[in-house]
């Protein structure tokens, strides 16, 4: 089969090469998959360059989650062979064929194609797990969503709006604003730079946002202290700026907001029963047609350079998807 491996740390991809190479073996638990879409993640690029959490070994195929067919399964597991599934683990998710855990794999959303389960499960985890599970979102509610443009930002925007929150979309892109704005339907969308707590202050009558959403870090984390409410929560998501910010504790202790950490994979192995109920809603929310996955470019996976130098590029408004068997 097609793989894309990971066959040493880079700065640049040159770490990575599309190659032939045996399919998986099934092991007890795990059920065989036929890939026919799997997304790129920011820590997919990360993992590149040993610069994620977690670091898989040497060599490894690349890529976090995916849809696709059943092929192999034992009867116990909940799936057979044929059912359309949608999930992943940490890495293998770029190849033809993938072999994970039954329990990380949930059936496809009624009415949705590959490539869009594809993009939907990590970012839609994601902003689930910390608006709902870790902050209490409450209908109404201000929520500030940073990074808007990557796929994880306009999941939080699309989520939150069809929960009945109040949205701010912020971007460090003018070009990217009227995207923003045309697929995750925000209140508004304001720039991300120098002093922005003035337009929270003004779109909000002045009561700031009751949660931020922070995938970015950096000087959008610092500025984000001063626009998070009496009470908020502030959620680090992750540092797509480059830098982890520091907070001295008398800021949030003065404003009575909390800062809450964010690790959406971690959470649902900690608590494996709300790490399914929490799918449960997010594919209830898709069949209604609440929330839809942005897609910014649809690619066969011999293109993956394309892809991955568009998100180290910060090109994208949305999630690249690539097909394996195109």
């Amino acid at each position: 089969m097609k793989a894309l491996i990971v066959d040493n740390l880079s700065d640049d991809l040159s770490g990575l090469a599309l190659t032939e190479t045996p399919s998986p073996v099934r092991m007890p638990g795990e059920v065989l998959v036929a890939v026919q879409a799997a997304s790129l993640n920011f820590p997919d690029l990360l993992m590149t360059q040993g610069a994620y959490q977690f670091k898989p070994e040497l060599p490894f195929t690349s890529g976090l989650e995916f849809a696709g067919e059943v092929l192999e399964a034992n009867p116990d597991s909940g799936f057979a062979p044929g059912d359309r599934v949608m999930g992943g683990n940490k890495t293998g998710a770029f190849a033809e064929v993938a072999s994970v855990p039954a329990g990380k794999l949930s059936p496809m959303p009624e009415g949705m194609d590959f490539a869009q389960a594809a993009a939907m499960g990590a970012a839609y985890s994601t902003a689930f797990t910390g608006l709902v599970e870790l902050c209490g979102f409450k209908e109404g509610q201000w929520v500030l969503v940073h990074g808007a443009s990557g796929g994880v930002g306009l999941a939080a925007c699309d989520l939150a709006r069809a929960l009945g929150a109040r949205v701010i979309a912020t971007t460090g892109s003018p070009a990217k604003a009227d995207r923003i704005a045309a697929l995750a339907r925000p209140d508004a969308v304001i720039l991300a730079e120098g002093r922005f707590r003035e337009q929270v202050a003004e779109l909000t009558g002045g009561t700031l946002a009751d949660i931020v959403f922070d995938p970015v870090g950096g000087d959008v984390f610092d500025e984000s202290t001063r626009c998070v409410a009496f009470g908020g929560k502030l959620i680090v998501v992750g540092f797509t700026s480059g830098r982890i910010a520091e907070v001295a504790t008398n800021i949030p202790l003065i404003k009575g907001f909390s800062i809450v950490g964010l690790r959406a994979g971690e959470y649902a192995r900690r608590f494996p029963e709300r790490g399914k109920a929490i799918q449960s809603e997010i594919a209830r929310l898709a069949e209604v047609g609440a929330i839809s996955p942005a897609i910014d470019r649809v690619l066969p996976l011999s293109r993956w350079r394309e892809g991955f130098e568009a998100m180290a590029n910060r090109e994208l408004v949305g999630k690249v998807v690539f097909e394996p068997g195109a």
